[in-house]
This record gives structure tokens, sequence and C-alpha cells, in this order.
């Protein structure tokens, strides 16, 4: 089934914690720390898979985690790093961040393979606190944390030319004779529910592809019918080709035709009105006039060509006009810049960084002071407070954060209770 639209949830990996350990070898005594790294948490990476044409996958899994580095070991084992977490999409697709809807990649031109979320850094082990000072570290840095997102995935096919207009107009007709490509053809609405990619080839290694967008109905840049979800295909074409019934067979004016549905482009996105424009009035072979009656391509010529708007009347199913109309697109496309739409990025993720989150110092009813905060739980988690050493890198913790100062401010005196997420300490100066 075809889709062109998703919503996943990504998460990198967190980083491995740093190991808290000591030489324990026979004959050698007060051994020194050895405590290993943790590893680097996997990455969330996306890559264009050329055999993609849809975002169907997505529709059964929707989470997508990289695996988390491992802690480090005791002497010195430094844990394995996480493994990358590759998600393969169709070329064309651009990622969302779901909340402010800013785009985080468009996976389109060279942009074929980019880290969307980085894995977390490897926390270092007590190894690496050691000095002349402090020689026996008994704690380590824990990992860094990993990155998570909600995103939309929104498809958006790349084509040179777009073919518009109302359902059962003949563009399927159209795309199947003048490329290779071979939609399904029936004589009733909606026949094409999936854009339909074909490639029109002049010889010579010349060529462009034609998108055939499924049916516009009025309404459609409101929703109504499946109108979004075929209008923002046209976003990167760089030429569309209006085609209409010029016979007639359905009962509807051409005319009419042409301005509703370039009222529902303007309303869309007021950009699409000004990308260059060929009229196809097809089903030529099926027009019928009276004596005195006006061809209905003419009065489609009179009403258009003077916006600049050429016209072309063509019989998509016996071959008549298409090779002039061909002749006309291969012009129009020469003249036109040969770089295709990329969408630049506009999200930028932000690390939750506990260091840089606010903490609490706070007097309860019972004159207890109590402190909390992120920055303060990290820090209790990755600190043994039952070794001297310790418990002085703690206090000196609490000192460079201006936890002490605040603690003053409040009035706190030699003997008063602090309580910081169920650990108790008397104050002293």
């Amino acid at each position: 089934m075809f889709a062109d639209h998703a919503r996943i949830f990504i998460r990198s990996g967190k980083g491995g914690d740093g190991h808290v350990s000591f030489r324990r070898e026979k004959y050698v005594a007060n051994g020194g720390p050895d405590g290993g790294d943790g590893g680097r948490g996997g990455d969330i990476i996306f890559q264009v898979e050329k055999g993609l044409n849809t975002l169907g996958d997505f529709r059964h899994q929707r989470k997508y985690l990289a695996q988390d580095g491992e802690p480090g070991g005791k002497r010195r084992m430094h844990g394995a790093d996480g493994e990358d977490l590759v998600v393969r999409v169709p070329e064309g697709t651009i990622i969302r961040d779901e909340a402010s809807g800013k785009i985080i990649a468009d996976m389109s031109g060279s942009n074929l393979r980019q880290v969307i979320l980085t894995g977390g850094k490897g926390g270092v082990g007590n190894m690496h606190f050691a000095t002349s000072t402090m020689q026996i570290p008994k704690y380590a840095k824990p990992g860094g944390p990993a990155k998570e997102l909600w995103v939309t995935l929104e498809l958006k096919v790349i084509a040179d030319v777009g073919l518009i207009g109302f359902p059962n107009v003949g563009k399927s007709t159209l795309i199947s004779a003048v490329s290779n490509a071979r939609p399904k053809v029936a004589n009733y609405h909606f026949t094409t529910l999936n854009p339909v990619l074909g490639v029109v080839d002049f010889g010579s290694g010349e060529g462009f592809v034609m998108a055939d967008i499924p049916g516009l109905i009025e309404g459609a840049s409101l929703g109504v019918g499946l109108g979004h979800e075929f209008l923002r295909h046209i976003d990167r074409c760089k030429l569309l080709l209006h085609v209409v019934d010029a016979a007639g067979t359905e009962g509807r004016d051409p005319l009419d035709d042409i301005r509703k549905i370039n009222e529902e482009l303007g309303k869309y996105d007021p950009e699409l009105l000004g990308k260059p424009q060929i009229i196809v009035a097809n089903k030529c072979d099926a027009i019928y006039t009276e004596e005195g009656d006006e061809n209905p391509v003419d009065r489609i010529r009179r009403e258009f060509e003077s916006e600049n708007l050429p016209v072309f009347a063509i019989s998509a199913v016996t071959g008549e006009g298409t090779k002039e109309l061909l002749s006309c697109i291969r012009q129009k496309l020469s003249e036109l810049p040969r770089e295709m739409k990329i969408y630049e990025p506009e999200f930028e993720y932000e690390v939750d960084s506990t260091a840089n989150l606010p903490y609490t110092v706070e007097q309860n009813e019972s004159g207890e002071y109590v402190v909390e905060g992120p920055r303060i739980e990290k820090m209790l988690g990755y600190t043994n407070l039952d070794s001297e050493k310790g418990f002085q890198f703690f206090q000196k913790f609490l000192k460079d954060a201006g936890i002490l100062a605040e603690l003053e401010k409040l009035g706190i005196q030699d003997g008063d209770t602090v309580r910081m997420y169920g650990h108790a300490f008397d104050y002293y100066r």
C-alpha cells in the first residue's frame, strides 16, 4: 500500500557508565583505580534507499531505538559501543520534529545519509580521577543521556514534470503513452490513488521524470477528498502539465476546471502558481461540434494564451499532438534551473544538560533543609558517599554549584539537617 506520511519515535543510545574498581591482585598492595570507560551510545541514522518509493513500512513499526553503550569494567575494560540504527527511507523524504513542525532534514539530492540523533558519550571510569592528592577516587562519570524525538516523515515525489487536473481527464493514459510508466487505466473516478512516476526518454541519455499526480477536486486545499495527500507531491515539480478534458465527456466545462484547480493550488501554497504551466487539452479525438459552434480548444486558447499559458491539443489515446507537446516540455525544462527544490533544516536538538537545570533549596515544616533537582540526583547516582574521598568530592560539588551559599542565605546553622533524595546530613561549617 502506498503511503506518503508517517509518524515515528526515534531514540539514540545512552552512553555506558564509567566503572569504579581497584586493582586487587596478589602481592599488589593498595592497587590503584582501574575502572574502565563506558561505550558510546548508538546513533540514529536516516539513509536513502533507492528501491523504496513509499513510507508504508512505517505503518507497521513506529519505534526505532539505537543500542545503548555498555558500561565500563574493571581492569580498565572499555565498554562496547552501542550499534547505530539505520532507518531507510525513499528519496524525497522530509523529516520534521513533530512538536514544532520544523524541518530536521530533507533526504534529497546529495543528502543520502544523515545522522539525526547522536548517541550519548561514554562515561569515564575512576582510573581518570586519580591524582597525587586523591589516589583512591571512588566515583566515575555516568554515560551521556540518550536523545529522543517524535518525528513525522513526509514524502514529496521527485519529478521534473507533474500532471495535474480533475479525475478522469486522461492523465494516466498520457503518462503511459509517452513514458515507461504503466498505471492502471479505466473510465471511472479516482482510478489513480497513488502518484505514478514515468521516465520520458529522448535517447542519447536525455529525458525527464514525469509524475501523474492523482486527481484533484474542488476543496482539495482544505483536505477534501485526498487533497493534502496529493498536493504535497507538486512542490518539487519544475513544470506542471494541466490536463483537461477538452471534449467535456464528463459534462464539465474545461475552462472552469482549469480555474478551479489553479485556485486550489494557490490556496494550498501560493508559490505553486508561480511554477511554469502548460495546458494540455486532451481527448480531442472525442470533440464533436455542430456547424457554427466554436471548437472548445479555441475557447481554451483564447482564454489562457493571453496569460502566457501555452495550450496543446492532443489525444493521449491516438497520440495526436503528443510529439509537439514533448518537444515543448523539453525546451521549457532546458530553460529552467536543473537543481531540485531542497528544504533547508530548521531544527536543532536541545540537549537536556542537567548542569544547566535549576535546583531548589527549601526549608520544610520540620525545619529541615531540602535540596532537590536533576543535577543533585545525577551527582548522587555516581558518587560513593560511604567513602571519605567520595564525600569530599560531593562537598566540593555543593560548594562549586552554589548550593552551600543558598543554604546559608536561608539561615542554616551548625547541626541543622539537610535532606537530599533519601540522604540526611548534619550541616557544619
